[in-house]
């Protein structure tokens, strides 16, 4: 079988094509045909080395994915040759053409939702859900900023809130991203290039300010969202990519909170309620996830350079297996 291996940490170029053995899946394990894999922030950090926690060289990268099941381990059970699902993790890296997987890590997906979609609910869905219901835990009707907001996660994190009943504003960086917003739904939008955009979000919330801000790049934005939290809110750091400056008495005068989110640090119950939400949403079409691009499983270093600009509008994928394979 194909897959991308990496032999050394580094940039794209590491990323390699190459045969490997066919996998065969243990008793507890499945096999699964990847049709379409997911690319992620988290992916580019670990491939180059700057993670805390690293694979072994060599390695297949990859957590997310879509495909259908292939076979199953001798004790594993309720699941069928063809079976289409979605993937949230998996064994051996989904940049391939096949992977394993736990049961845990394996989800329905749905028909009306395509394998390219599939392979972008894992990490992001999973994340937004996380940070949003239970790490702020907003009631129905309270307002929510999705600072960068045109990336996997923040078009999870609208799309999520709108289906909660929340009133969302979100920021974007270019044209073609607040386009995006727009389509997607969001109450405000604002261009976070746009000199005086904090503002403008603080008059739309009636001067009162967000109950919850998801901020996902705070060592740029998190010292400049705290005056923007309403009294009692809170912000939730979904990403940062270094140290950040912040006044602490913004968070006094408005007894708000900075709170974490990573998806790895989820206990596996909220995980499997978060999961059971998204097929709900997945099946009645409230959750649609936004391709960007897709690229062949060989382009692999020209996805991961793509995946890494900044400007992002929906996620970008990799095509393991072609469908009529």
């Amino acid at each position: 079988m194909r897959a991308i291996v990496v032999e050394k940490f580094g940039g794209p170029e590491v990323l390699v094509l190459q045969q490997v053995p066919d996998l065969k899946p243990g008793p507890e394990q499945l096999l699964v045909r990847v049709y379409a894999a997911g690319l992620n922030p988290v992916d580019g950090y670990i491939r180059s080395g700057n993670y805390m926690r690293l694979p072994t060289l060599p390695y297949t990268p990859g957590m997310d994915g879509a495909g259908v099941v292939e076979a199953a381990g001798s004790k594993v059970r309720g699941y069928r040759k063809g079976q289409r699902v979605y993937l949230s993790g998996s064994l051996s890296g989904t940049y391939a053409e096949f992977c394993l997987c736990l049961p845990t890590q394996i989800h329905p997906l749905p028909p009306q939702v395509t394998f390219a979609e599939g392979a972008c609910l894992g990490i992001p869905y999973t994340t937004a859900a996380y940070a949003l219901f239970h790490r702020a835990s907003p009631r129905r009707g309270q307002t929510v900023l999705v600072h960068g907001a045109t990336g996997g996660v923040g078009i999870a994190a609208i799309q999520l809130a709108k289906r909660a009943g929340l009133k969302v504003f979100a920021t974007g960086g270019s044209e073609a991203g607040i386009e995006l917003l727009k389509k997607l739904g969001a109450d405000f939008v604002f261009d976070h290039h746009k000199p005086g955009y904090h503002q403008e979000i603080l008059e739309c919330s009636g001067k009162a300010g967000v109950d919850v801000i998801l901020e996902m790049l705070a060592n740029v934005n998190l010292g400049r969202d705290l005056p923007l939290i309403a009294s009692g809110g809170c912000v939730v750091v979904v990403g940062s990519r270094g140290a950040v400056q912040i006044q602490p008495r913004d968070l006094m005068v408005r007894d708000a909170d900075i709170r974490g989110a990573m998806i790895l640090q989820a206990p596996s119950g909220v995980l499997a309620r978060i999961h059971s939400d998204m097929l709900s949403g997945l099946t009645d079409g409230s959750l649609k996830p936004v391709v960007r691009s897709i690229f062949d499983l060989e382009k692999a270093q020209a996805a991961a350079e793509l995946q890494a600009l900044p400007g992002a509008c929906g996620k970008v994928v990799l095509a393991c297996v072609p469908p009529s394979a």
